[in-house]
């Protein structure tokens, strides 16, 4: 992820979740219809109730469902932690303050760099502890405590998704310290380039490397309960980074000819960042389906696409065919880093059209949006522009976007403001329909009345993420999304002038699927 006038390769990141505070939602005029379980009236013993008289039919409205993420970077201590000196209990006040910020706003998603340059901001025994978390790298936080840990099971608590974010090459950022024998840059340095910049990359050409990233992928997808791996637009590296000089994997491509292959060299880098992608997709669902896969890559595939638009080439520069991975779906989401104003010779929305006409798999399009630094006289009044068109664009209840990054947020009062109105309904993150699952168990529901409340009380047989609370007085719908360790929540008899007559709840599993509901009518 980048920012092309920064004084140091930035890369870009991010979070969500889901304020649990009643919001009013008026019955739709064709509502959707749910069926579920209810307590039975009570009734003579002659003649029996029937199954079918055991049920009835609620039409539940529909449920707001928006991907809302922020990325959090780790890479030069952008984001979190703010410096490398901080102790454990510091590191997660901030950490803490971050995921508050996200859940009082209405995010649900936190897009979170966990391996900023081959290195670890968990405990690893592939690769060493990140210089970011500690000023040195292969150092353990003390007392020892593992970051993504706490920052999964604290997003998680307030109905968020982790997503680990990973840059897949870079073997040693610029900032990140002297190289050690504890980097990855020293011990792949067979397979790894120092760039003109004091940047190391390792080759992606290298069978060595991708096994490599195959094997730092796979580990964090079976012993972390992470929601998405997600990977940037960090394949080569931009020529910059090497003072406009090729990339220098000279080794890799002379036994590449040596054996036969008969590719441009352009086309055969193409190749191997192909198969990588390919390949990680195929391996996490293989090691846990519930897992999704996400890339965000750099915004333009090449300039001309679409007719009109300007600048960098990635396909080109990066040898990035990120149009053939959405072609092919080798992703559950793709978000392009469209970090342009609207207009001119990169225009949002033009580019927006470009990526959404290419989804010809469908798969989940919600793009990266630039909320720390557009190009903007005023920057807030632009970025609700973009995410306005975003919901104008995209089929309902599958939109969404990431916010690059969280500073944007929350060192900007006048950004996050305008935010929390577009944000200021709960939001579930919407079902990815391509990836197979059981529909969750239908809750269990309990109604205790006093004279001027009711106290509903569930619960579920399975582990739920969310749950969702219905509440129907006279012919108004009050919904709430709730946080999973929500188990009861009293609500008043009469509201609007009106009686309680129906209450419904359903549960919500780690992909966003719903239960049936379990119900009364009063």
């Amino acid at each position: 992820m980048k920012l092309r006038n920064l004084k140091y390769p930035l890369i870009i990141a991010s979070a969500i979740f889901i304020n649990s505070c009643s919001t009013q939602q008026p019955a739709k005029s064709v509502p959707k219809t749910r069926t579920g379980p209810t307590k039975p009236i009570a009734t003579k013993p002659n003649p029996p109730v029937s199954d079918s008289e055991k049920k009835i039919t609620v039409n539940l409205p529909e449920i707001n469902r928006e991907f809302r993420a922020a990325w959090i970077a780790t890479v030069a201590n952008i984001n979190w932690p703010t410096k490398n000196t901080l102790t454990t209990q510091q590191q997660k006040d901030e950490a803490i303050q971050l995921l508050d910020l996200l859940k009082d706003a209405n995010f649900n998603a936190v897009i979170f760099q966990a391996r900023p340059s081959s290195d670890a901001l968990y405990k690893s025994d592939l690769e060493p502890w990140s210089y970011f978390l500690t000023g040195q790298t292969g150092k353990a936080p003390s007392p020892l405590y593992d970051p993504l840990e706490f920052w999964i099971s604290e997003a998680h608590k307030r109905g968020m998704e982790l997503h680990v974010w990973m840059n897949p090459y870079r073997a040693h950022h610029t900032t990140g310290g002297s190289v050690t024998s504890s980097s990855m840059a020293a011990k792949m340095s067979e397979s790894t380039y120092r760039l003109k910049n004091g940047m190391y990359w390792m080759d992606p050409s290298d069978e060595r490397v991708q096994n490599h990233v195959s094997a730092v992928i796979k580990d964090l997808v079976k012993r972390y309960d992470i929601d998405a791996v997600h990977i940037d637009d960090y394949f080569y590296p931009y020529k910059e980074y090497h003072g406009g000089k090729d990339f220098p994997d000279d080794r890799t491509w002379n036994a590449y000819k040596k054996a036969g292959g008969n590719l441009s060299k352009a086309d055969w880098r193409r190749a191997n960042v192909n198969k990588i992608i390919k390949r990680l997709h195929d391996e996490i669902h293989q090691e846990k389906p519930t897992v999704k896969f996400g890339i965000s890559p750099f915004g333009i595939w090449k300039p001309g696409f679409p007719a009109g638009v300007t600048g960098s080439s990635q396909y080109d520069e990066l040898y990035a065919d990120a149009k053939l991975w959405l072609n092919e779906g080798w992703c559950d989401y793709y978000s392009p880093q469209l970090y342009w104003k609207e207009g001119g010779a990169q225009s949002f929305s033009a580019l927006l059209k470009w990526w959404k006409d290419e989804n010809i798999k469908n798969i989940h399009l919600w793009p990266g949006l630039n909320t720390v630094a557009v190009k903007s006289d005023n920057k807030p009044a632009e970025i609700i522009g973009q995410m306005s068109t975003i919901r104008r664009m995209m089929p309902k209840n599958t939109a969404g976007e990431i916010h690059y990054s969280i500073d944007g947020l929350k060192k900007n009062p006048e950004m996050l403001r305008e935010i929390k109105k577009l944000y200021k309904e709960d939001a579930l993150v919407p079902v990815s329909p391509w990836i197979k699952a059981t529909k969750p168990a239908t809750p269990n529901i309990k109604v205790e009345k006093s004279s001027e409340s009711y106290k509903i009380s569930w619960n579920s047989k399975e582990k739920v993420f969310r749950w969702v609370l219905f509440a129907k007085y006279g012919d108004i719908w009050i919904t709430d999304v709730l946080n999973p360790d929500q188990l009861s929540k009293s609500i008043p008899a009469n509201q609007f002038g009106k009686k309680l007559n129906t209450i419904a709840i359903i549960a919500i599993d780690r992909l966003s699927n719903e239960s049936d509901y379990a119900a009364e009518k009063f």
